[in-house]
């Protein structure tokens, strides 16, 4: 039985319970924010917490809490839950209200906060690579946004479910923007290409680190913006996400990206990050 924080209480999660007329649920109305969490030590949460703000600003909802008061409920959530590595989930909604599109005045957000547990991604996975396929990017335009209306990216991410693959990489006008759930980088010719950051994808924390990890380590890198031909002539393929850290996608629509196989600098940026959560989970950085 898991822990979690809901509107100022501590509680088990069976016990938690939302008014039908909150605006997350009729609206979709609120933002959330997920955040790693290694051997009980919440991993860059300085990051995730201006990420979240960012989000707070885009819909035009009043943050609760200030960065202290976020981390301090945060720890109690880690402690009262019982495994050393977590995936806390943070959801902020507009609160609850009657019926009607325009905001509502002086309605308290609904904070809710839940753990659950972080797995490293197969061993197998990491060794094999995995499967992609490419869709059509029809979201909204506001994607940095990391807005709890997820629909679209449900619908996108179905489709690599449906199709035994681990993820839908996006494409919107000829170029690459993201995956539904996760950032994409391409390597050509031993360069390491990511997408800018706009409001046409999420920049991910993993990204972030990724861009941090080749800048320290000297491998050559580019962000701009990466064509629908360069992503399919890659030589290499990584997703990134809080949860599936760094993965190669070895296969893209059922054809083999370069020679099938987890590349060097995957195999590389792989090896740095987790040198990188290793001094995380020592408490050297933050």
């Amino acid at each position: 039985m898991s822990t979690i924080y809901l509107n100022g209480k501590l509680m088990p999660i069976e016990e938690a319970c939302i008014p039908v007329l909150d605006r997350g649920f009729i609206f979709g109305d609120g933002v959330y924010e997920l955040i790693p969490v290694y051997s009980r030590k919440l991993f860059r949460l300085h990051h995730h917490l201006h990420r979240l703000q960012h989000s707070f600003d885009g819909i035009r909802l009043m943050n609760p809490y200030s960065n202290a008061q976020w981390q301090d409920l945060l720890e109690q959530v880690i402690a009262n839950n019982k495994t050393e590595d977590q995936s806390l989930y943070l959801h902020v909604t507009r609160g609850v209200a009657k019926r009607d599109h325009a905001f509502p005045q002086n309605t308290p957000p609904t904070v809710f906060v839940m753990s659950n547990p972080l797995l490293a991604p197969p061993q197998e996975l990491l060794l094999s690579g995995v499967a992609a396929i490419c869709a059509i990017d029809n979201r909204w335009i506001r994607c940095d946004i990391k807005a709890i209306s997820l629909l679209p990216n449900v619908l996108l991410r179905q489709l690599a479910v449906d199709a035994n693959a681990i993820e839908t990489i996006l494409i919107r006008d000829g170029f690459l923007t993201e995956g539904a759930a996760s950032n994409i980088f391409v390597i050509k010719d031993k360069v390491l290409l990511a997408p800018p950051k706009n409001h046409l994808m999420l920049a991910g924390i993993t990204y972030d680190v990724v861009l941090e990890l080749a800048a320290e380590n000297n491998i050559a890198y580019e962000v701009r913006e990466i064509s629908e031909d360069e992503l399919r002539h890659a030589d290499e393929i990584l997703l990134t996400s809080s949860t599936k850290e760094i993965m190669a996608v070895t296969r893209l629509d059922d054809e083999q990206v370069g020679d099938g196989k987890p590349g060097a600098i995957f195999k590389q940026l792989h090896q740095l990050y987790q040198h990188y959560k290793a001094t995380i989970m020592r408490g050297n950085t933050a």
